[in-house]
């Protein structure tokens, strides 16, 4: 929902988790830590870059770089993209995954003696598709729904979609950032203040349940707002000894409403089926006229679910972390951090306007004050690492980290005091309210230690560089999200989660003109005590193991790696430049339960790049992306009750394009 572009950029690190020791809560799995460009002092430099390919892709973005004498400067950076819908839609033969984006952003600088202030200032507008998914048509939850509805014809192959959007399809948001850091240097220490603050409004559509019928659609109208605040002194000594120590507070206000659509006639003739099978009926009238009532379709011919959750979020930290040389070649680094999380929400369910009532995704609803909860979690997380330089050209290491993730409240669930939920789709579960010992349900912080030993090395006089990595992870109630019979999502804790594996990754220059990368990662996981979350109260009989204790963490490949190939030729006033790349992962997917229907088939993708750079700045480069046409889903959903197996989010395919660039200083 405040996720924002990448443009005008001076890194961007990927780490492994876990990260919470300096990025902060909930980077229990690593962090991607994003650094855009700040205004040069002196400098008046700056680019203009223009990408235009197939499908109406135009994608735009540049900076430039003001000096404002000998102790300021600031800088101007902008981003536009859009292209039309790659994804093949059968109803109603629209193509879909589409989007148009545009950012600014403003930053300065200010440098003078030991003093240095840096600002940022950055507005997002995007609107484009939410996730589109199709539909799994095997097993044992499409069966029961064809044996409901009939025959269900979801047109096209298996790399299409056919879904009917009856409530929209977006994915939209409006998102400003606010940053300021400011250091001083006091001599032997330097004492550094950041601030952020974001605002977004968010408004998301999608048809979840991959078919052309609606079966169901979710929709979520958000608006938030989040600060936080650091400060952090960092030794600046030459002695053995370096050491940092910080404290941190964050504060964040949420406002959601989240809205689930069904078509009532379906609802009615597939819980008919549920429940009075073999007997079949062809909607709500039928369904009715079976009890003896009489009944009254909504307006819309749909049941609306609408419920809001209204959070406060804040919690403080603070953290410290001494390194010492022990001798010239052998260091030890010994850290700690304590984190404190409290959360307060409010869940308000109405009833809804539909005869059907809270019949499908929440089960009950509430009174108009709805239902508040509160609750606070505290961690205290060390870190130990130690290094070795055998030589100056390669370092061992090995550490302890501890990871931490706090707990929280589901949106779609509400449980008494004794933890139990309401008598879900009655009568005594509509209007609930906090004298009746009602509260949104709880879920417990997520915790993992995780062990890592390797060694970084330089070889041929520089021309190589290695990266060698093993780790065993060790999760207590990793928290992950579960489908219900209902149809709502909740997070549930998974008893223990043991995983381990390693990294490898190498760059070595082939002659004057070549470089080569080749990375290489593998990762094997095993997941038990898994009885809460597995099938749910009625594991699937078609399911390799009814219980899924031994599974593996489904959404990560056993194997994935990458490779590149990158040239340099000197021709003319110039280069011929030029890139192969190739990334590739094992099979995934397939959910708790190991279905057949719903894996991922092993996958790898190749782009080529080629081009032409002047020395005076001029880029022009022809590429393919994705040069085989290959397909893949980005990941799958094992739902049940009425709700199909899903895959979602098809890759784009081959693309053909041109980008130019002209740098300048």
């Amino acid at each position: 929902s405040a996720v924002t572009s990448l443009y005008d950029l001076d890194r961007v690190e990927i780490l492994r988790g876990p990260q919470g020791f300096l990025f902060g809560r909930s980077s229990v799995g690593g962090a991607f830590s994003v650094h855009t460009k700040r205004a040069g002092i002196g400098s008046s430099d700056g680019y203009l870059q223009l990408d235009v390919a197939e499908r109406d892709r135009l994608s735009g973005d540049g900076a430039i770089n003001i000096p404002l004498g000998d102790h300021w400067a600031t800088r101007l950076a902008g981003y536009y993209s859009e292209e039309d819908g790659f994804a093949k839609n059968f109803f109603p033969s629209e193509d879909l995954v589409e989007h148009e984006k545009w950012a600014l952003r403003w930053s300065t600088t200010y440098e003078r003696d030991a003093l240095s202030i840096y600002s940022m200032v950055e507005y997002e507008d995007r609107e484009q598709s939410g996730s589109v998914y199709r539909a799994a048509t095997e097993g044992e939850a499409w069966e029961a729904l064809e044996a409901a509805l009939g025959p269900i014809e979801v047109r096209g192959s298996d790399e299409d979609v056919d879904v009917d959007r009856v409530n929209g399809d977006n994915d939209d948001a409006e998102i400003l950032t606010l940053g300021l850091r400011v250091d001083y240097d006091f001599g032997g220490m330097i004492l550094t203040s950041n601030t952020g603050y974001k605002d977004h409004d968010y408004y998301y559509n999608e048809d979840y349940d991959g078919t052309p019928l609606n079966l169901e659609t979710y929709r979520q109208d958000q608006s938030g707002d989040y600060f936080q605040q650091e400060f952090r002194l960092t030794s600046e000594t030459d002695g053995p000894l370096a050491w940092y120590a910080g404290v941190s507070y964050y504060r964040e206000e949420i406002d959601t409403t989240f809205t689930f659509g069904v078509d009532e006639d379906l609802m009615c003739a597939y819980y008919g089926y549920y429940y009075y099978a073999p007997m079949t009926f062809s909607g709500c009238g039928e369904l009715y006229d079976y009890y003896g009532y009489e009944w009254s379709p909504s307006a819309n011919g749909q049941l609306l679910e609408p419920g809001t959750i209204e959070g406060t979020y804040e919690g403080w930290g603070f953290y410290a972390n001494l390194d010492y040389s022990i001798t010239e070649t052998f260091d030890v680094e010994v850290g700690v951090r304590y984190t404190r999380d409290e959360k307060d929400v409010t869940n308000t369910v109405p009833t809804p306007e539909s005869e059907l009532g809270a019949y499908w995704a929440y089960g009950f609803s509430t009174d108009q004050r709805g239902l508040s909860q509160d609750e606070s979690w505290d961690d205290w997380t060390p870190r130990v690492i130690a290094r070795w330089w055998p030589h100056e050209d390669h370092m061992l290491y090995t550490s302890y980290t501890a990871g931490y993730k706090a707990g929280g409240f589901d949106s779609f669930v509400v449980t008494d005091n004794a933890g139990e939920p309401p008598p879900l789709y009655t009568e005594d579960a509509l209007d609930l309210t906090q004298a009746d010992g009602f509260k949104p349900n709880t879920y417990d912080p997520e915790e993992v230690d995780s062990f890592e030993i390797g060694h970084k090395g330089t070889w041929l006089g520089g021309t190589t560089i290695s990266d060698l990595t093993v780790f065993y992870y060790e999760y207590t109630d990793l928290q992950v999200p579960v489908g219900t019979e209902s149809g709502a999502t909740v997070i549930r804790n998974v008893g223990e989660v043991e995983a381990w594996g390693g990294e490898f990754a190498l760059t070595t220059g082939l002659g004057d003109h070549w470089t080569a990368y080749l990375g290489v990662g593998y990762l094997d996981s095993e997941a038990n005590e898994l009885q809460d979350i597995c099938g749910l109260e009625n594991p699937n009989e078609d399911a390799p193991n009814k219980e899924c204790d031994g599974s593996s963490i489904y959404w990560a490949p056993e194997f994935s790696g990458s490779f590149v190939l990158s040239a340099d030729y000197p021709v003319g006033n110039g280069s011929i430049v030029g890139n192969y790349e190739l990334t590739w992962e094992s099979e995934r997917g397939g959910g708790w339960e190991d279905y057949d229907w719903t894996e991922i088939d092993s996958y790898e993708e190749m782009n080529l790049r080629v081009g032409y750079a002047s020395n005076n700045g001029w880029l022009v480069e022809a590429y393919v992306e994705n040069l085989t046409d290959e397909f893949t889903w980005d990941g799958m959903n094992n739902l049940g009750g009425k709700e199909p197996d899903a895959f979602f989010g098809p890759r784009r395919p081959r693309t053909y394009g041109v980008r130019m660039r002209y740098d300048w200083d």
